[in-house]
């Protein structure tokens, strides 16, 4: 079970999506849950990711500051799969 960061509630590990930042301090969405790097989940709707990011839910969570490109380029993705 995994917290999504837009909800606050605890769904299966295979229904969220995890965003990933790795070691060069990049900050991607990892739908295979197999990169390597500090994690965090979100559902998969727009609804979630949008509300984490209102809240700097995952600025938080990786103790850095997410620019805009980096989360038009990931809602893009979240999007589009």
């Amino acid at each position: 079970m995994r917290l999504c960061l837009g909800c606050n509630e605890s769904k299966p590990k295979k229904e969220m999506i995890r965003v990933v930042r790795n070691k060069d301090g990049e900050i991607s969405l990892d739908t295979t849950g197999k990169k390597s790097g500090r994690g965090a989940y979100i559902c998969r709707s727009a609804e979630c990711f949008k509300a984490a990011r209102q809240k700097r839910r995952f600025e938080k969570s990786f103790s850095c500051a997410i620019s805009d490109e980096v989360y038009d380029r990931m809602e893009e993705e979240l999007l589009n799969d």
